[in-house]
């Protein structure tokens, strides 16, 4: 008797040993492969979007294309996208349902309208058509390898972080993102494996395409204190009303063209126009496009006290009207000028709270504390963690049920101060209101 169960126990060990080697073999070998084919999409994203920009600048006239731009990328959806101009909220409805497939031209189609959109000049970035093509090459892997149903779902979150970790040279940040960006209130430690390969590898991939990430530098961190502490907790405040304002801005546009605009085509040739109209009323092209010298001058100096107001507008309309993109970097944008404008009411140095804008407007729209801390560790080699925590933390709770990603969804409510339901997406409490 004493044999049989030794012999039982042993089996089961057997077995329970091999499940995980197989298994963690395998999300080793996805991530890998999506990792370098992710990385290697992104590093050709990078360049040819820079390559794109000094066309631009060099060739102002471009601008006026922008409406034709629209038509051609409201065709291109219209008859060949299949379900794919829902974007980043079509990967987040696919993971919460498990059902379906996403097309594997998601990739190849944002790819070409983010090319189009930054050529012309809408003011987008590029984290979305990375997280984009990241999921599409996912679901490839998934296909090719019959992945079993269990692990698509992981596999299709792992090109997330991968996208995002490549995109911006943040591997840490790229993990957790992708495990956290899909639910609030619940982070996918399940998917952490092939998540962190598909980061890791990507970013190193990219890296050896030869693509060198932006650099912000903090000239000089405030000391800790009681005074500073509450006007980190007031300014993180005001960074998460701006992401809300931009989240709320950018679905009410969307909302109207999805209402007055159901031609793909006349929305974004309308929004082209909008755009030209208020680049020429501004007088000012610092707005079009990425917008990184902004950014930058953001942290050496002064920006136009409203910039960050700019920049929410011409986004909100861009991605609201359907061109293609990102919105990370016009994220960054709002948060390090609005930043710099504080600087001077309340007495903290420009770069550093250009720097605390910049995460804490990502935060608060994205719905991503962690990631968001961790980035700002990445991003700023771990300078004033203390404060970048409190304003991760602060503009997140103070952001409620908003944010950029419509379907993304409340596993559980951020605090019960906020008195909001679970299971419901951003987009559904919307309605309800």
């Amino acid at each position: 008797m004493a044999s049989l169960i030794s012999k039982f126990f042993n089996t089961t060990t057997r077995i329970r040993h091999k499940t995980f080697i197989l298994t963690l073999s395998s999300w080793v070998l996805w991530g890998s492969i999506i990792g370098i084919i992710v990385g290697s999409t992104s590093a050709l994203l990078i360049n040819f979007n820079d390559f794109l920009t000094e066309v631009r600048e060099a060739n102002p006239v471009t601008l006026f294309f922008l409406p034709i731009g629209g038509i051609v990328i409201g065709y291109i959806y219209m008859y060949y996208g299949k379900g794919s101009r829902k974007g980043n909220d079509l990967i987040l409805e696919h993971i919460h349902h498990e059902q379906g497939k996403i097309p594997l031209r998601m990739g190849p189609i944002v790819f070409l309208c983010t090319f189009i959109t930054h050529l012309l000049g809408g003011s987008t970035g590029r984290e979305g058509a990375a997280i984009q093509m990241g999921a599409s090459i996912s679901e490839g892997v998934n296909r090719l390898f019959k992945v079993n149903k269990i692990d698509r779902s992981i596999l299709i979150i792992s090109g997330i972080s991968g996208g995002f970790g490549s995109a911006f040279g943040t591997p840490l940040a790229g993990t957790l993102f992708g495990m956290e960006a899909i639910v609030i209130g619940k982070t996918k430690y399940e998917a952490l494996i092939p998540c962190l390969v598909a980061s890791f590898v990507g970013h190193y991939v990219a890296t050896a395409w030869g693509i060198e990430h932006e650099h912000f530098i903090i000239k000089s961190v405030p000391d800790i204190n009681t005074i500073n502490l509450l006007k980190i907790i007031g300014l993180s405040i005001i960074f998460s009303f701006t992401s809300v304002m931009y989240s709320q801005l950018r679905h009410e546009v969307k909302r109207l063209s999805d209402k007055y605009m159901k031609n793909l085509m006349l929305r974004a040739f309308v929004g082209g126009i909008i755009i030209i109209v208020l680049t020429y009323t501004i007088g000012s092209r610092d707005y079009l496009g990425r917008g990184l010298p902004m950014v930058e001058r953001a942290f050496d100096g002064h920006v136009p006290p409203l910039s960050f107001l700019a920049k929410l507008v011409f986004t909100a309309i861009t991605m609201g009207t359907g061109f293609r993109g990102g919105e990370v970097i016009p994220l960054f944008f709002m948060g390090a000028t609005l930043g710099n404008t504080l600087s001077s009411v309340v007495g903290l140095p420009p770069s550093f709270l250009a720097a605390l804008g910049m995460i804490a407007v990502f935060s608060g729209a994205t719905n991503t504390p962690v990631s968001a801390f961790i980035l700002s560790m990445e991003m700023f080699e771990g300078k004033g963690i203390t404060y970048f925590f409190i304003a991760c933390l602060i503009s997140f709770i103070f952001s409620g049920h908003h944010g950029i990603y419509a379907s993304q969804k409340i596993y559980e409510p951020k605090s019960r101060m906020l008195n909001l339901p679970a299971g419901k997406t951003i987009k559904s409490i919307e309605e309800e209101k």
